[in-house]
């Protein structure tokens, strides 16, 4: 533990940046999670603080009617902190939300149970691309694009409700029992006052709702997710390994990011060291950037990545990833993340190798430290300072060898 917050801070100070998880801690479920878990620990694939968040309950609220769409929470709403964001980006979380994806559960229950309106409840969720998981006549489990989506359909559900005379709970969670567990949760804060649910950041949050809601926008609010990508020295690897190589990786990114992302190509000529995509989903381009980056990696290309809501400002934090290096270019991809940027930074295979070196070996590195700043020490005192420069060429020989 203590290694790896000195190897953090080492490297913080190396790349100007604080880094926030060297690989990761996430426990994969999974074979497509074992798959990422092993890449990221394998690439020792850092998370970079580029500009901090600013965390705070107030923020997370203005963020989520951005998100949301103001049109679509009323403003007779009471926002709710049932447990505090952390102040920190969370890289398990993250990481999470990039492997599986940005559906989320949406947990319904009605008080007091109503088969008539638990009917209407479904062919509404249904209408909004939503699948229903489980129903009875009192609760629904369904399945929604996103938690956005989620979000805005719990809302019109209590407004359904509302005006037949009854309270809903809805809340939402990345699986069902998650979100029936929130659910329980809210009702021991509020009692049987509808509202909805959720998390954001690593807090509990919820919206209340006290009197009927007015007439909401219903359509969800629509953001584009740009992506894009551009190769480092595509010069030097041609000369190295010629154009038809980079061709071919440039193409099997493009491949990728259209069958297995759903993303669509706006800007790409064969032959090129740079393409620009939009995807569907945030968590979409995420994903697509960071298996690109690998993919390149692996076949001798390095790759800087930049996502934003528009293609201008996913070129920009493209070019922001020119500055995040130590002495030559490793692929990074930057993005926004609350109202902070950040970035993912693969380490050249060199400095993979110092990295493991120091987390596997950190007690040889603590005895090696020792010496040399002992033996040094010594040799200053009686006035020989050589014998710091003949301590410094034992230790590499020890730490090579041993």
């Amino acid at each position: 533990m203590a290694s790896n917050y000195l190897l953090r801070t080492l490297f913080g100070f190396l790349l100007k940046h604080r880094v926030l998880s060297i690989g990761t801690k996430y426990y994969p479920t999974n074979e497509t999670e074992t798959e990422y878990v092993e890449m990221v620990n394998y690439t020792r694939t850092m998370l970079l603080e580029v500009e901090k968040a600013n965390i705070t309950t107030e923020n997370i609220f203005q963020n989520l009617l951005k998100e949301v769409g103001r049109g679509n929470i009323p403003e007779n709403r009471r926002f709710v902190e049932i447990k505090p964001a952390e102040n920190d980006v969370n890289e398990y979380a993250l990481l999470s939300n990039i492997i599986m994806g940005s559906d989320r559960y949406l947990y319904v229950e009605v008080f007091g149970g109503n088969q008539r309106i638990i009917d209407q409840f479904v062919q509404f969720i249904k209408k909004q691309n939503g699948t229903i998981v489980e129903r009875s006549n009192t609760e629904i489990v369904s399945r929604l694009l996103s938690k956005n989506d989620a979000i805005r359909v719990g809302i019109e559900l209590i407004k359904m409700g509302m005006e037949a005379g009854i309270d809903v709970r809805a809340a939402v969670g990345m699986t069902g029992a998650a979100s029936i567990e929130r659910s329980i949760n809210l009702n021991k804060q509020i009692g049987q006052t509808s509202g909805v649910g959720f998390t954001k950041l690593g807090g509990e949050f919820a919206i209340v709702f006290s009197s009927k809601i007015s007439k909401l926008a219903g359509a969800p609010a629509v953001y584009d997710n740009y992506l894009f990508i551009d190769a480092f020295d595509s010069t030097q690897f041609i000369e190295e390994q010629g154009r038809d190589r980079l061709v071919e990786i440039m193409n099997e990114i493009k491949d990728f990011i259209e069958k297995d992302c759903k993303g669509r190509i706006e800007g790409y000529r064969e032959g090129g060291d740079d393409l620009i995509a939009n995807l569907p989903t945030k968590d979409a381009a995420l994903r697509a950037g960071i298996d690109s980056s690998w993919h390149a990696l692996n076949n001798g290309a390095r790759l800087r990545v930049g996502i934003g809501k528009s293609r201008r400002e996913a070129g920009e934090r493209a070019q922001m990833a020119d500055d995040i290096k130590l002495w030559n270019n490793s692929p990074v991809m930057v993005f926004d993340l609350a109202d902070g940027i950040y970035a993912y930074y693969i380490p050249s295979e060199f400095n993979r190798a110092i990295i493991e070196f120091l987390q596997e070996k950190s007690g040889r590195v603590i005895l090696i430290f020792v010496f040399v700043f002992l033996v040094t020490l010594i040799g200053w005192n009686v006035g020989y300072w050589e014998f710091g420069l003949v301590a410094i060429a034992l230790a590499l020989l020890y730490a090579l060898t041993a």
